[in-house]
């Protein structure tokens, strides 16, 4: 499918329509014509059946911001099993605006020109198509055992994946269901380890708000965070090294956040094993492990 605009259109090929289950329409409907086509009249819907269909989409023009959110799941919402699906790519012949790839799991996404931070859950890998950076999901790429050459100073080395490139990114780790480890030298946004089941993320500098939000097991170990770190969390394990903003376990489910301040929850005693783990884990004294407050629901 080949697509021209004459001007920049946010949410293409978004298979959330923009969260279509919190606007009912207000801001795109899946049945809602594209603007700004230029001799087509393509609906938001067909963009991502055609996807679904393991057909590639071809925008001959600029993109604009969240193209290809969750790109390649099921989504429940829309009837779907809530796990990922084999999709075709993304092909972009120009410059793609912020959060590219958002929550992405399957697919692939290539891009001629620049694309603007931060990005979703990508990475850059090795291109097949001369004259196009190609971006395949963090979450994909760990959990199918795809044969792709992560571009350095990013390192795939084993079950372990370094992200060293500098660039800010939301949602890494989205959704992965599979022991691995993400880890972030630098800085994180929004929505770490979000909707995770398995696996580590460690990020070694600070990250935004909505860190593991909505996080359903592994873990995720992050330096200074933002606000409603751990909302509605169901399980897995939060570590907070620094500081947080406020709402820390926002209506939180289940699951265990250790953190040195304040939460919304009343905080209970952690046991032997507990402080072995953190000592362990981040490398520090007993004593200091002793510092960290334990919150959790079971």
């Amino acid at each position: 499918m080949d697509i021209v605009f004459s001007q920049l259109v946010d949410c293409l090929c978004d298979f959330t329509y923009d969260f279509y289950w919190q606007h009912k329409g207000s801001r795109i409907s899946p049945r809602d014509i594209i603007p700004y086509q230029e001799g087509t009249s393509y609906k938001y819907s067909e963009l991502v059946d055609c996807l679904k269909r393991g057909e590639d989409v071809h925008i001959k023009a600029n993109a604009g911001r969240r193209l290809g959110s969750s790109l390649g799941v099921d989504l429940k919402y829309f009837g779907g099993s809530g796990k990922s699906l084999e999709v075709g790519s993304i092909i972009v012949d120009g410059n793609v605006d912020t959060r590219m790839g958002i929550s992405m799991v399957s697919g692939a996404i290539y891009v001629r020109g620049k694309i603007r931070e931060p990005l979703g859950n990508i990475i850059e890998v090795g291109s097949d198509k001369p004259g196009y950076h190609k971006f395949r999901s963090i979450t994909g790429l760990l959990q199918e055992k795809l044969e792709e050459t992560v571009v350095p100073p990013d390192l795939l080395e084993g079950n372990a994946l370094t992200i060293s490139d500098g660039l800010l990114r939301d949602t890494i780790a989205a959704r992965l269901d599979s022991d691995k480890k993400v880890i972030v030298a630098g800085n994180a946004g929004m929505s770490t380890g979000i909707l995770m089941k398995q696996g580590l993320v460690q990020v070694d500098g600070d990250a935004g708000m909505n860190t593991g939000v909505l996080q359903r097991g592994g873990m995720v170990i992050v330096n200074n965070t933002e606000e409603f770190a751990g909302a509605y969390m169901r399980n897995g394990t939060l570590i907070i090294t620094g500081k947080a903003k406020g709402y820390v376990g926002a209506n939180m489910k289940g699951g265990t956040i250790f953190f040195k301040g304040e939460a919304m929850l009343k905080p209970i005693p952690a046991d032997t094993a507990d402080i072995r783990m953190l000592v362990k884990l981040l490398g520090i004294s007993q004593v200091e492990a002793m510092m960290f407050k334990k919150y959790s629901i079971t």
